[in-house]
């Protein structure tokens, strides 16, 4: 193992994986001679050329056009909105080309392309610029959706949508990147699409989650452990495909459930996670499954309301309580 930040992580994977297939090419704003907003792509211009790290136009619409058509042709593009915000611009390149033309031409033309997507509130962005909107992404079949929380799983996890033939989006929580965590030194290390990791094992109830909140639940484990209440983290990792077998087995030991997402509520992916462990798990439920996500407003700008629009880890404690009547 060593230590890398969450940019770094990913900055690595995208290194082994263009070094491995000379089809993988990168495209968006600032990629190029900036590194990407985040760092994530420093010195890779260098390394590869401007013809595979290409710094595009704020022109969403097309780059990602661009991309689809690409990855029809055989190559592996791994485009990037600065924002996933700005998929508002170009869903038809993404809904109703890459998501539904290897099922349209029967499977003689795929799509294998990677769009990674900073999401999240918490950096002051204010409503343009801060919203998680995995939801959207996960009701179009022929989407795979993916959102690490961490070094390891960035990394494995890119890697893993590289190399998939579908188009794969990647939900990377803005306040990740600088986050430190260990990270296999094998460059064959992959995150299998579709599999969820138990980030904690408990027995009194099981905290489904993803992206920056498994972080704020395993913070609320510990303080939930320190008054006798074992709780199970359950980091799904992999929205589309779904780890079902991950939560049928954590939900039968524990009886009880918390959904946490920075999501607004209303429409959330939470809810759909929640709609089917209702119909499918309802004998193995203590109580109603609850569901910890953002208020049904626009994120605001104010430092001080921002914190309180998402979920902190005092919110997932209060939630556990209240699901356990304690």
């Amino acid at each position: 193992m060593k230590k890398l930040t969450y940019s770094k992580a990913i900055r690595e994977a995208a290194i082994e994986e263009m070094n491995r297939d000379d089809k993988v090419f990168l495209m968006g704003e600032d990629v190029g001679v900036m590194g990407n907003t985040f760092g994530c792509f420093i010195g890779l211009r260098d390394m590869f050329g401007a013809r595979r790290v290409i710094d595009t136009p704020i022109s969403e619409e097309g780059f990602t056009s661009m991309c689809v058509a690409a990855a029809m042709r055989g190559l592996r593009p791994v485009a990037e909105l600065m924002y996933n915000d700005f998929i508002t611009v170009c869903g038809d390149p993404i809904f109703n080309q890459a998501a539904k033309t290897r099922y349209m031409t029967g499977g003689q033309v795929k799509v294998p392309m990677v769009l990674r997507l900073p999401m999240g509130s918490g950096r002051r962005n204010a409503g343009h610029h801060s919203q998680s909107l995995e939801a959207l992404f996960c009701h179009f079949p022929g989407l795979k959706v993916v959102a690490p929380g961490c070094p390891a799983d960035a990394k494995g996890l890119l890697k893993a949508a590289i190399r998939d033939d579908d188009p794969v989006m990647i939900m990377e929580h803005k306040l990740l990147y600088a986050k430190k965590g260990e990270v296999p030194e094998d460059e064959d290390y992959i995150v299998p699409l579709g599999k969820a990791n138990v980030t904690r094992e408990g027995t009194d109830i099981t905290v489904i989650t993803w992206s920056r909140e498994a972080r704020f639940a395993e913070e609320a484990a510990d303080k939930l452990a320190a008054e006798g209440i074992s709780t199970e983290v359950l980091d799904l990792r992999s929205l589309v495909p779904l780890d079902w077998d991950a939560i049928v087995k954590s939900v039968s030991k524990t009886h009880n459930v918390v959904i946490v997402s920075e999501e607004t509520k209303r429409g959330s992916y939470a809810g759909e996670i929640s709609a089917q462990i209702n119909e499918d798990l309802y004998d193995e439920l203590d109580a109603p499954v609850l569901r910890v996500c953002a208020p049904n407003i626009v994120s605001p700008f104010s430092p001080v309301l921002e914190d309180l629009n998402f979920a902190q880890p005092d919110d997932i404690v209060q939630a556990v309580k209240k699901v356990l009547n304690k």
